[in-house]
């Protein structure tokens, strides 16, 4: 299997309250607030360094936001099948989660869910709203039930329901 079948990429979960523009936008708030600031008022110099530091982290802020929402640096969320493991990556300052195959004792896919169940016991679910696509969907189901076959893993698989 081509390596570039092999990962499936995530959109961002959206768990924050402001959306991705209205972060963009209170950041770039900021920085034309602290740059009026410093041109507006040449006679007030006493705490004029304070402007240059929020300016600096209002840029930072910026930064963190693109960084975290927008593939600049590549995929930051992913799921990937490799031959003996499945890795979840869910954002750039998140660490993967890897699990090996010999260690899952069982893998239940429903509509939005995935369900690694590992053989210590611990039961992992990994959301599955966050994959774009029909397309994409339906790679993944049919990457799941690979992997399941090919390592002898119990599949539980519960068909969506079209009733709405």
């Amino acid at each position: 299997m081509p390596t570039g079948t092999t990962r499936i990429r995530l959109r961002p979960a959206n768990t924050s309250r402001v959306p991705f523009w209205g972060q963009l936008a209170i950041g770039f708030f900021w920085v034309v607030y602290v740059l009026f600031m410093m041109v507006g008022d040449p006679n007030a110099h006493d705490y004029h360094f304070l402007h240059w530091v929020f300016l600096v982290f209002s840029l930072v802020y910026i930064g963190y936001v693109l960084v975290n929402n927008a593939p600049i640096f590549g995929t930051q969320s992913y799921l990937e099948f490799t031959p003996g493991y499945i890795v979840h990556k869910n954002g750039l300052f998140r660490p993967k989660q890897v699990f090996a195959a010999e260690n899952i004792a069982a893998l239940e896919l429903k509509p939005m869910v995935l369900r690694v169940r590992q053989k210590d016991g611990e039961i992992y679910a990994l959301n599955l709203r966050e994959v774009k696509g029909k397309r994409r969907k339906l790679s993944f189901r049919e990457q799941v039930r690979e992997f399941a076959a090919k390592h002898n893993v119990p599949l539980q698989e519960v068909a969506p329901s079209n009733a709405a």
